[in-house]
């Protein structure tokens, strides 16, 4: 391939043709989210999706068509889930897609702005101060300060000059220059960074490993389950084939805990909508549960407690007669310098320059370190680094230099002299110091209140940056970190043992290498904490890629952001608190309308069960356990599912469900028990023992939905006095649609047999509760005992 490139015009627009064709193109790491079509057949090829469409054939077989109305059910909440993950979708790609970094190239002559995956090999780009280098390069014309921060974590400006390389990842501080792009895509320094973490990542999510628990364990009973009671129902009770189809079919779908596993995606998708509004980008659904578990931030400072940029701290005046604001303001409007420091200065002492007549200007450079004007009548001004400005003088402000800088300040010093510069930008001499100025990085202004919010939630705070460990404490103490001064120097940790032992005795690391940050990680998620990692630069991918949920500010790498599970869009460090809350509503929710779902599939496998033993018919059909778990959990869940909850997350999720679903399946079991056997005794029909096992196994349903609701809100009591009277209403009008007697012609016996079932609910439930507080104790007592 020809590599004639004029610099003057850059590619042509066959070159860029040629490139493209030889796959030469800056390609970045591809779209986290699922494709339409995977969303869609993960939603539909289910275990449970499958299960129930085979049983819905088992029906359809026997012509029961008013008992498929379960698998109307199924179609239902498929669709909802699909539409509602093809949303979360949608809303991630736009925000990834309205947060593509843009580059400037020249191309045929003409400036041409493209997004950074566009870029080809030898595209000359244009590169000025704010700019992010988007592929490594060579600097083919002009000056530039880099700052390799992203790359290395130490915030020291380098200066490129022509002919010298530039990394992709850096930022460019000052200057203007064009640069040639000298590799892309994977070939770029920071993606072979990228290259080792590139194995896939399992997710933290103990919802998900709940979830695939519960589908194992059901999916596994549920065909030895169903063919025991089927082999029963014909062979041994010499039922029909029709009512034994159905009376099974009956017991499998009460097991499966369909709306569960739709109920935790919804939750989830619109969770990441929500967050998505507020300008937080989350690529994968179960980061939001992650980050509401955490109880380990590690912070990068940069972009994360600060701004990225310097801002004056204090001035300290040591010549009465001079105003250093006044001449501050002086040398900013005359000098125009674009670097941090000209910047801080700029804001902090912003107002009217005073109307001085300004005849020389020395701009700042690396090299000379200093920067200064001469105005006539006035004199000059200099501003710049203390040892070189005073030379041998400098010893005289020495001690006082060196505390502040001992405290993470950084110091310049403002002189003057009634000489002007001399020939090639020389200082003037008789210089006097005449006030030293105090920077820092600049702390966001909802750092303070967001490290306060993190402590009250018993989230302990690291904080683990490359740059000096003083500097690093200072900025913590000034953002209001508590133990700031709690600090070490990574550079003194030899050994992967030293750094392990510090990960807990600290609070904030300076001069930390990516390896060492990694490592320090790894340690606290080994000693069972959830550890969540803030961060903007390459070096930081292997800490991220480590953390139990990764955090990126969009003011970052654009390699970070592909590798992170949250983005904050607008680089804001409050929208962790946003974060969080939103993870608390999801895991509180799911967790309480999940016990509603187990209720369900608990009760149904213990009865299955305890029916083939006792050699009695199922007492359900599919259209009654339809009406139950529409009204007592389908119904409700999505509205308890998706209320504001912001309740600290404690205790596993799986023991929590099942202690909260155990009591209201027992008593639905023992009240069906009472029902099949002393109706039995009472000479009671099949048609008499269903009805009363489907009106008590609903009422049963509401009193657990009226302890799941409480405390009452007017929404909730609106919500329950609804599923009340709707399943009221089915019951005393619509009896025949669902296979029940009216219950206006109960017989006397039903009657007693209905008002012990309602007499027994509670008292159950309360019974049950207590005995899994005692098994609890006495587990824990005796885990306790062995310990010692």
């Amino acid at each position: 391939m020809a590599n004639k490139i004029n610099p003057a015009t850059g590619l042509t627009g066959e070159q860029v043709e040629e490139r493209i064709k030889a796959g030469q193109v800056n390609h970045q790491p591809q779209s986290k989210t699922r494709t339409v079509s995977r969303i869609i057949r993960e939603n539909t090829l289910t275990l449970f999706n499958l299960l129930n469409l085979f049983l819905a054939l088992l029906v359809f077989c026997v012509g029961s068509y008013k008992n498929l109305l379960f698998f109307n059910i199924v179609v239902i909440n498929t669709i909802i889930g699909i539409v509602q993950e093809i949303k979360a979708k949608s809303t991630v790609d736009q925000l990834t897609l309205i947060a593509q970094p843009m580059a400037q190239v020249l191309r045929d002559g003409k400036m041409q702005s493209i997004p950074f995956e566009n870029i080809v090999l030898d595209d000359i780009i244009i590169l000025k101060a704010g700019n992010q280098i988007p592929a490594d390069a060579v600097v083919l014309e002009g000056e530039l300060e880099v700052n390799e921060a992203l790359l290395t974590g130490e915030s020291d400006t380098i200066l490129k000059e022509a002919g010298q390389s530039l990394l992709s990842g850096s930022f460019i501080v000052s200057g203007q220059a064009y640069v040639s792009a000298t590799a892309v895509g994977s070939d770029n320094y920071a993606s072979q960074l990228i290259d080792q973490v590139k194995s896939i990542k399992e997710s933290n999510s103990e919802i998900m490993r709940s979830l695939r628990l519960i589908v194992r364990v059901v999916g596994a009973l549920i065909v030895p389950i169903g063919l025991l009671l089927f082999y029963k129902q014909i062979f041994v009770q010499d039922l029909p084939i029709e009512t034994a189809v159905v009376s099974v079919v009956a017991a499998l779908i009460g097991m499966i805990p369909q709306g569960l596993v739709l109920l935790t995606s919804v939750a989830l998708a619109v969770g990441v909508i929500r967050l998505g509004h507020n300008h937080v980008l989350i690529s994968e659904l179960y980061a939001i549960e992650t980050l509401a578990r955490v109880d380990v931030l590690c912070l990068d400072k940069t972009g994360t407690i600060t701004e990225g940029v310097m801002e004056v701290l204090s001035v300290e005046t040591l010549l009465a007669d001079k105003d250093p604001i006044k001449a501050l303001r002086a040398i900013v409007a005359n000098v125009k310098d674009e670097n941090p420091t000209a910047q801080a200065l700029k804001e902090s002492c912003s107002g009217q320059a005073p109307s001085w007549n300004c005849d020389q200007v020395v701009h700042f450079s690396s090299d000379r370190k200093w920067s200064g004007a001469h105005f006539i009548d006035v004199g000059s001004y200099v501003i710049g680094a203390p040892e070189i400005i005073l030379k041998d003088a400098y010893e005289e402000i020495r001690n006082k230099v060196e505390g502040y800088a001992k405290d993470g300040q950084r110091v310049l010093c403002l002189c003057h002299s009634e000489e002007a510069f001399g020939e090639n930008s020389q200082l003037p001499g008789d210089l006097s110091v005449a006030a030293l100025i105090l920077l820092g990085d600049k702390i966001r202004k909802e750092a303070k209140k967001t490290l306060d919010f993190f402590k009250n939630q018993g989230v302990a705070i690291k904080v683990i940056s490359g740059d000096h460990p003083v500097t690093v404490s200072q900025i913590a103490r000034r953002a209001g970190l508590a133990h700031w001064e709690s600090y070490i120097d990574c550079k003194t940790l030899e050994t992967d043992e030293d750094v392990a032992a510090a990960a807990f005795e600290y609070s904030v690391f300076g001069r930390v290498s990516p390896d060492q940050k990694q490592l320090i990680i790894k340690t606290l998620k080994a000693n069972g904490h959830t550890v969540a990692m803030t961060g903007d630069g390459v070096n930081d991918i292997l800490a991220l890629r480590e953390a139990d949920c990764s955090i990126a500010m969009a003011t970052g790498s654009d390699a970070v952001r592909q590798v992170s599970q949250v983005v904050l869009l607008d680089s804001n460090f409050s929208g962790f608190t946003r974060v969080l809350m939103e993870g608390r509503r999801v895991i509180n929710n799911i967790s309480r309308a999940a016990s509603l779902f187990l209720v369900k599939t608990l009760f149904s496998l213990l009865l299955a069960i305890i029916l083939i033993v006792a050699n009695q018919a199922y007492p359900f059909v599919p259209i009654q356990l339809t009406l139950i778990g529409s009204l007592t959990t389908g119904i409700p869940s999505v509205y308890l599912a998706l209320e504001p909850n912001r309740n600290r997350v404690s205790g596993n999720f799986l023991e929590t469900v099942l202690r909260k679903a155990l009591p209201g399946a027992m008593a639905i079991v023992l009240n069906v028990l009472l029902i099949m056997f002393v109706g039995e005794r009472f000479g009671l029909s099949y048609a008499e023992k269903s009805t009363l096992s489907v009106i008590a196994t609903g009422i049963t349903g509401l009193v657990i939905l009226f302890r799941v609701s409480k405390p009452f809100t007017g929404q909730r009591l609106m919500l329950f006095m609804a599923m009340v009277l709707l399943f009221a209403g089915a019951v005393f009008l619509l009896y025949p649609f669902f296979y029940l007697l009216s219950p206006l012609s109960f017989s006397p016996p039903m009657y007693l047999l209905m008002g012990i079932n309602l007499l027994l609910i509670y008292p159950i439930m309360l019974i049950v509760v207590r005995i899994i507080e005692h098994v609890e104790a006495a587990y824990i007592k005796r885990s306790e005992k062995n310990k010692r």
